[in-house]
């Protein structure tokens, strides 16, 4: 039986307990609300690192979180009273390889290390739409980008995995080694282990993109929502549009919608005219680095504050869900509470890429829309303010009319894991839907007890 006092002196990296006096530090997350008492955080330096934590948390009865980039909104990257296998502080570097477009990510990098990265040699990978997000979670749940009109889901660009699992193996999962847990990890999110390095292709990208928000007054709402729905469904793989319903800084209702075109400004305009002549109230669309793009939603997604989010899919048409009628019941509920900033954010990327591969390729849904972000946030949290977040996201959810689960990186919802020592499945299965049965199997080859439990739980076979 391993002890305390024998992991410590085995364990490479840093071990970080309640009476250290960076403990509270380490348990440090982006949503702040998701901050949880850890009985230890295990900042390991290598995939050995790993499995001593794996062994130790085990033997010791500790629950196990992981964390990347403590980006998770259902607090899956903590554990009250348990172990975190944090992969921050050492496992974050990226090595690109040129001759081979291939990118080394180690488990706990961020996507600006990747972006920076990358695009030194004009290459770039698909990464997600917040930059400070942390590789790992989004990348095995899915992972949505700019660039997945062009390339796909970032799970579509996976080429190798480096996995430690529930009884401390070190794994190679590729195409073929170990397919059937490659085939599991990407869309299965944390369910199989730890992963400690990603390897993805990187594709030839330009220095600099047309980018950037355009503001429109509420009686613009029609116009805008007819423009989309003429783009939508021809939109080249190179553009991409976010759009949100939001309350101004002065708390006047807005239709904010954000423009990606991966070209010239010329050509961006042009490929947007229809926009820009409803006349925005405010423009700031320019030439950007590349780069940059995935830094400009950092401003309304600052690390630290308390967030609610719930993914929910987008309808057919963009005017079912941005039209008038919403728009007025939507701003009714975000004024419904000065202590919240919360807003109903619609993604429109190209899908022709994303759902042309082959449905088995991987345990996501490739039938899929797109996503509809609802979010609230808030300072100084309480538990009135918390119930109040959730409140106003599910009255969003309610105007919008949503069927089916969401994209599950955007979730909030902790019943996706196991509470009073029983597992919520109706949702998992929901998420995975037909592939669940072989989810089932996977998860009792590599994990028969369960060990990873903190993101839509599935039971093993």
């Amino acid at each position: 039986m391993s002890t305390f006092e024998s992991f410590s002196s085995q364990f490479k990296g840093d071990v970080v307990t309640p009476k250290d006096p960076t403990y509270q530090q380490a348990l440090d997350r982006w949503a702040a609300n998701t901050k949880r008492n850890a009985a230890i955080v295990a900042f390991v330096k290598d995939a050995e690192d790993v499995a001593l934590a794996i062994k130790y948390a085990r033997q010791a009865g500790l629950r196990i979180a992981i964390r990347g980039g403590g980006h998770s909104t259902s607090g899956s990257s903590s554990s009250d009273g348990g172990l975190v296998i944090d992969l921050s502080r050492y496992l974050k570097e990226v090595k690109v390889d040129p001759e081979t477009k291939l990118i080394r990510v180690q488990g706990g990098a961020i996507w600006k290390t990747v972006d920076a990265e990358a695009i030194k040699h004009g290459l770039a990978a698909v990464g997600g739409l917040v930059n400070h997000t942390g590789v790992g979670g989004l990348s095995t749940g899915g992972g949505y980008g700019w660039l997945s009109g062009l390339h796909g889901l970032v799970i579509d660009n996976t080429v190798q995995l480096t996995v430690v699992t529930a009884d401390g193996s070190i794994l190679t999962a590729n195409e073929t080694e170990n397919a059937d847990l490659f085939w599991g990890v990407r869309g299965g999110g944390s369910n199989f282990g730890v992963v400690t390095e990603f390897v993805f292709k990187l594709h030839p990208q330009r220095p600099e993109i047309f980018a950037g928000p355009l503001v429109f007054t509420p009686d613009k709402v029609e116009k805008v929502a007819a423009f989309l729905d003429d783009w939508w469904p021809r939109a080249k793989p190179e553009e991409g549009i976010a759009a949100a319903i939001m309350l101004g800084p002065d708390g006047s209702p807005l239709l904010m919608t954000f423009i990606f075109y991966n070209g010239s400004q010329e050509d961006g305009r042009q490929a947007y005219k229809g926009l820009f002549d409803i006349s925005p109230v405010m423009e700031q669309c320019g030439v950007l680095p590349y780069p940059s793009v995935n830094e400009l939603p950092n401003p309304m997604s600052q690390w630290g504050r308390n967030y609610y989010f719930k993914g929910v899919l987008l309808s057919e048409k963009p005017s079912d869900d941005i039209n008038p009628k919403n728009f007025d019941e939507v701003t009714k509920t975000l004024r419904s509470s000065p202590d919240h900033i919360s807003a109903v954010e619609f993604e429109y990327l190209p899908k022709t890429k994303i759902n042309s591969v082959p449905a088995d390729s991987a345990p996501f849904r490739r039938d899929l829309q797109g996503n509809t972000l609802l979010v609230a946030q808030w300072q100084d949290d309480t538990p009135e303010k918390s119930r109040k977040a959730k409140e106003i996201v599910y009255a969003l959810a309610k105007v919008l009319r949503t069927e089916g689960e969401g994209y599950g990186n955007y979730t909030s919802e902790s019943d996706a894991a196991p509470t009073g020592g029983s597992v919520t499945t109706d949702r998992v299965k929901a998420m995975f839907r037909e592939h669940y049965p072989r989810l089932q199997d996977i998860k009792k080859k590599y994990d028969p007890d369960m060990v990873f439990n903190q993101w839509y739980t599935i039971i093993p076979a």
